[in-house]
Formats: C-alpha cells, sequence, structure tokens
C-alpha cells in the first residue's frame, strides 16, 4: 500500500512539472453537479426527429481532439485516485461540460449531441491511424455545429431543447480536461495499462503496446505544445466559461497557427462572444456578430476547419489545400438551416424556425401586459430591430435585397457603429487588428487577419470542387456558396438581428454579459458587475438563467476587457456613451418582456 501511495504522489510531482504555472494549472476540471430532470422536451421548429437527429451528428470531416474515437472512448477521467476512474466518455460526466446527452434512439451511440464519428483517422503525415494489432484503420471524432447551437434550460425538472439555440457548454474546460486526461494516461503508472488494454485489447503484445506508446508520444508532445502556445498569450487571455468562445480567434489559431505550425500567429481568446442563435442566419447577407462574413460556404468550411478538419497548407504544390472537410456535407448541413423554398411573407421562414414560448412548460404570457409591450417594442426597438417576423412590415423592409438569379434575397441588417451602441469593443477592434503571417506557397495577398482567412477557406474549398470527379461545374459551385461571393470585412459595428425567440437565447449582449433581458433594458450602473453562467435553472420571470453563485459556476466579471456590460442602454442621462433610447420604469420593462415572449 506504501509503496502505491508513492507511486501516486510520484506522478503528481511529473504532472506538476510539466502542467504547472500553464494554461491547465490545476490537476483535475471543475465542473457543476446538476440535478437529474424528469423528462426533456425538443420544441416544435420545423425539423423532424430525423431531420434533428441528422443536423446533431453529421461528420464535417473535423478531428477535433486529435486522438481517434477509439482513443476518447478508452481515456479516463482528469483526476487522481487509487483506483481506475471513471471515463471521460461517460455521458454523465461530459453533461458536465454542457454536452447534452443524445436521444435513445440517435444513431450516435453513446456520444452526446454535437458529436460526430467520420471516417478513418489520419495522422499528422496524412496516413490512416491504425490500431497496431489488429492494423484496423481507426476513426476519426470531431465537434459538429450542434456543438455550440444547441440550446436547453431546464424549468422544475422538465428540460427543454431548443435546436439552433445557444449552448450553454464551457468548451474551454473541455479542451482542459482531454488534455490533463491524455497527460494523465502519459504519466501516472497504471493507467496506459488499462488504456491500452480498452484501445487494443487485453492480452496484447508488448510490441502492439509499444506501437500504441508511440502513437500516443506525438499527442502528448501536442498538448505540451499547445500548452506552450497559450501560456505565451495567457496575460492577454480572457476566460470564455459557459455558454461563449472566441470562435474566430480560435479558427485563426488552429489554422494559421497549429496547421500552419507558426507559432507567432498564435494570439489570445481576447473576445469571447456568446454563442448566436442560428435560425434565420442562412438568409443574412452578413454573419458574425461585427458581420464580417458574407458568404454561407466561407462561415461553415471555416469552422470546420477550425474545429479540427485536417488542411495540408505545408506539402506540395499538388497537395497543398487538401482537407478532411466534407465540403458537401456542410453545404447539406446549411440547405437544412435554410430550408425551401425561399422565405417570404407567405410562408415565413421555411428551415429551422425559431422556437415559441412553451406555455405547457412556463408560465403563461399575460396579453394584456403584452400587448402594452407591443407598442413599446414599435417605438423603441422596431427601429433597429426590425418588424416582428410575422408582420408584413419585416417581409416589405427594404432591408431585403432584391432577389438574385436564384431567386432567393438576403437580409442585409443594420450595422451600429462601436461608439453609438457602446457595447464591449473587443470582438471588432480585435478582428481589424489581428495580423498573419503566411508563406508565399499558399498565395494568400494579404496579412490582415479576416481577408487572409476567407481566402485560405475559399482556396480549399475550390480544391474540393476542383477535385471532384468531374469536377463541380460553376453553377453548382455558386450554389453550394449559397449565391453569394466570399465578401471578408472587419468593420467596427455590430449588426442588429430580428428579435424573433430572444427569450430562448441567454445570456445576452453578442459576449453575453448581461444575465438576463430585464438587466438589459435597465441602464448600466443596475446591471450585475458580476454573476455566475452555467446554472441551467430559467427564470421566466426576468428572462434568462439563474445567475446566483454556485459550486462549479463561472464567475462573469464584466470589469475585464471582452467581458463589459456597457452600451445598449435606456437611460435619460444627456450624453451617455451607449445611451439608445430614454429609460423604462420596472413597469415598462415588465411589460416589453412579455411582448418579447410572443416573438
Amino acid at each position: 500500500m506504501k509503496k502505491t501511495i508513492v507511486v501516486v504522489l510520484v506522478a503528481i510531482i511529473l504532472i506538476l512539472v510539466v502542467v504547472g504555472a500553464k494554461l491547465y494549472s490545476k490537476l483535475t476540471v471543475q465542473l457543476p453537479t446538476y440535478s437529474s430532470v424528469d423528462t426533456s422536451v425538443w420544441l416544435d421548429q420545423n425539423w423532424t426527429a430525423e431531420q434533428r437527429d441528422w443536423f446533431h451528428h453529421a461528420d464535417q470531416g473535423t478531428q477535433t481532439f486529435g486522438i481517434p474515437y477509439e482513443w476518447f472512448m478508452a481515456l479516463e477521467q482528469p483526476g487522481l485516485s487509487l483506483g481506475a476512474p471513471a471515463l471521460l466518455s461517460d455521458p454523465v460526466y461530459l453533461d458536465r461540460f454542457g454536452f447534452i446527452p443524445s436521444d435513445a434512439n440517435s444513431n450516435s451511440g453513446s456520444l452526446p449531441i454535437g458529436f460526430a464519428r467520420g471516417g478513418a483517422m489520419h495522422d499528422g503525415s496524412g496516413g490512416a491511424w491504425k490500431n497496431p494489432r489488429t492494423n484496423v484503420d481507426m476513426t476519426a471524432l470531431g465537434l459538429t455545429c450542434a456543438a455550440c447551437h444547441t440550446g436547453r434550460f431546464t424549468y422544475q425538472k422538465t428540460a427543454v431543447l431548443i435546436d439552433g439555440g445557444p449552448a450553454l457548454t464551457n468548451l474551454n474546460e473541455f479542451q482542459s480536461g482531454v488534455g490533463l486526461s491524455l497527460l494523465y494516461t502519459w504519466y501516472v503508472p497504471g493507467r496506459f495499462g488499462r488504456f491500452a488494454d480498452r484501445v487494443i485489447g487485453p492480452g496484447a503484445s508488448d510490441d502492439a503496446k509499444d506501437a500504441l506508446h508511440r502513437q500516443l508520444d506525438p499527442v502528448v508532445a501536442q498538448v505540451r505544445k499547445i500548452i506552450k502556445l497559450e501560456n505565451g498569450v495567457k496575460d492577454k487571455d480572457v476566460v470564455e466559461g459557459y455558454a461563449r468562445l472566441d470562435a474566430l480567434n480560435r479558427i485563426g489559431n488552429i489554422v494559421f497557427s497549429v496547421d500552419l505550425d507558426q507559432a507567432s500567429n498564435y494570439a489570445a481568446h481576447s473576445a469571447p462572444v456568446h454563442f448566436p442563435r442560428i435560425w434565420n442566419s442562412s438568409w443574412l447577407e452578413w454573419v458574425q456578430y461585427n458581420g464580417s462574413i458574407q458568404q454561407p460556404m466561407t462561415r461553415n468550411a471555416g469552422e470546420a476547419l477550425g474545429v479540427g478538419a485536417a488542411v495540408n497548407l505545408t506539402g506540395g504544390k499538388n497537395d497543398l489545400f487538401s482537407s478532411s472537410a466534407q465540403v458537401k456535407t456542410i453545404f447539406d448541413l446549411e440547405q437544412l438551416l435554410a430550408g425551401t423554398p425561399p422565405p417570404d411573407a407567405h410562408t415565413g421562414f421555411n428551415g429551422l424556425r425559431s422556437p415559441k414560448w412553451p406555455t405547457k412548460i412556463l408560465p403563461p404570457i399575460d396579453p394584456d401586459l403584452a400587448a402594452k409591450g407591443a407598442v413599446l417594442y414599435g417605438k423603441i426597438c422596431q427601429p433597429c430591430h426590425m418588424a416582428p417576423v410575422t408582420d408584413p412590415d419585416f417581409w416589405n423592409s427594404d432591408r431585403w435585397s432584391a432577389p438574385n438569379s436564384a431567386g432567393e434575397r438576403y437580409l442585409n441588417l443594420a450595422q451600429i457603429d462601436i461608439s453609438h451602441v457602446g457595447t464591449d469593443p473587443a470582438e471588432a477592434e480585435d478582428m481589424m487588428n489581428r495580423r498573419v503571417a503566411t508563406p508565399p506557397s499558399l498565395g494568400i495577398t494579404s496579412d490582415q487577419f479576416g481577408v487572409a482567412l476567407g481566402q485560405l477557406v475559399e482556396l480549399t474549398v475550390n480544391h474540393w470542387y476542383d477535385g471532384q470527379q468531374p469536377p463541380t461545374p460553376q453553377v453548382l459551385r455558386d450554389k453550394m456558396n449559397g449565391n453569394r461571393p466570399n465578401g471578408v470585412r472587419a468593420p467596427l459595428s455590430y449588426k442588429v438581428r430580428p428579435l424573433n425567440g430572444v427569450w430562448a437565447t441567454p445570456p445576452y449582449l453578442h459576449n453575453g454579459s448581461v444575465p438576463n433581458l430585464y438587466a438589459l433594458l435597465s441602464p448600466v450602473s443596475e446591471r450585475p458587475k458580476k454573476f455566475y453562467l452555467g446554472n441551467r435553472e430559467y427564470d421566466p420571470v426576468n428572462v434568462g438563467y439563474r445567475s446566483e453563485e454556485f459550486p462549479g459556476g463561472f464567475e462573469f466579471d464584466t470589469t475585464i476587457r471582452g467581458n463589459s456590460n456597457s452600451g445598449h442602454q435606456f437611460t435619460d442621462t444627456p450624453n451617455q456613451a451607449g445611451r439608445i433610447g430614454r429609460l423604462l420604469t420596472p413597469e415598462e420593462r415588465r411589460a416589453l418582456i412579455e411582448y418579447l415572449k410572443t416573438l
């Protein structure tokens, strides 16, 4: 027994040497423990159960974790114990990071929503990753867009699930958890043996185990490399926590630093944003909070590259831009979101629709109070956020473009300068200011991050189009690209979306810095300076998640750059920065909230 304790202590010291004072500064991840629910309900959003399940697990060609599915299922949870810890892949454990368990009849097996098993996993040289005992190809595993864009809240023991809504996941802690699990497997005695038994089977030869260990070596080296890169920018990092991610900077880090093996291109996660809702997004002329990306294919293929779809940026000329990204699947996902035919005043949006307030689960809406709120909405909100999508004025708005050759028109939403709206400028400023260095071999003509990313994604997608037999014809390329050019820009402004379904999208503002709608309609001085994210319990009165302190919750500090809760405020103070309207009385705020529940 004493020998075992000594061995564990030695392992702790080894891990502290590798991990201490770097990104993974703790020996485990701290997660909330959630109460069980009695039932789960999917709201009707114009998708069948089969469409929903396909969207949740469609393979985009990502290899997010840099390890095959078989390894992920064999890793143990990070933490030290004298016995064998539970598995990392335990759905109950993954649920604590915010990953929603799949329905019992899902084709995903035990993987949660947002995880996809793909084809053969490839190693760093492009070769198939083999099981060293059987020589069988191992399976790729990656995240899908559903991991960040599937919402959930609970109310009195019922879980309400919302397709296209902002997820309440903590991807930063999950990254830490996977990295720590790999380090534990490498350093802690006994763990590798159990890992090998699960991956290649008990009773494997020493040669097979040695081969598995050699496969693990470069993976652990990559974890150390990421730790070093993160440590180099940590002074500018903003912790993302639940419901947020600095998605654009993370995509840039994967593509321009990790894939390109260029450490100088690694940037801090300085501008986390709240996972956006994606219903109706197919019909927006520009997407991202700062209205920076125009083409759906650029947006979606860029997302796939950012969550680990492999792309060759350092090989020979003929191999450059070859990628594991599944362009056809990425297009099909967008088509499911968009729906057919194009939306109009008669049918509305025909793809994924925003959810309706579930009156059988949440308290009923007060119609008299909502009617008062409707008047306020027309005066205060509608000039920027447009008329409700059920109103003919919405469909007749001059913000709709003229129909193109495909009979499609798009919403060119208002962009509000950050100096006027007054909300945290980090997302817009940091995209505008970021620069990247690329080798001449790639043919990228700009060092501006957004422009360079748009060009790289276009070259990658075109490589796929050109590689089809026969090559994809131009008319089909145009369709798959969303009949829009590859426009990329970095304005110092934020776009203003229609508010249908806004009640289902807490927390609020683009960076998630306001916990509920009541606080958003209040002056900044009345908004909480600190609150907690990660609680799933819904507050139907103030409309948001409950935000008081709780074990394992993420403390949101609005005094940090990137986290500011300033702007978009209603106040009578003249010349107040970020003032967009007069002060609303508490009664008016309640009336407006009641109306927003109807959208």
